[in-house]
């Protein structure tokens, strides 16, 4: 079992987290104009880099979402920082 670090709770088990997206990474806009392909590829088709990535994370029982860098191949935990304009 891993432990995640939430910038509002601290440390809890990784149970308690959902993941919710790769950091950066923008909406298809305007919703109204974007193709059934390439609204399909923003759902279902990540990048899933080796290595150093920024993903957002939701802590269940807070409720509030944040930034963990990580490295996706060691599972190293680099550090956890709210979403900006999130105070923590």
């Amino acid at each position: 079992m891993q432990t995640f670090p939430c910038p509002f709770c601290g440390p809890r088990d990784e149970t308690e987290f959902h993941f919710a997206t790769e950091a950066g990474r923008a909406r298809p806009e305007p919703a109204a104009e974007v193709s059934d392909e390439d609204w399909a590829a923003y759902l279902f088709a990540a990048h899933a880099p080796k290595g150093t990535v920024r993903e957002i994370w939701l802590h269940l029982p807070c409720g509030e979402y944040f930034v963990l860098t990580r490295n996706s191949v060691t599972r190293a935990i680099h550090g956890a920082k709210p979403l900006p304009g999130v105070p923590a």
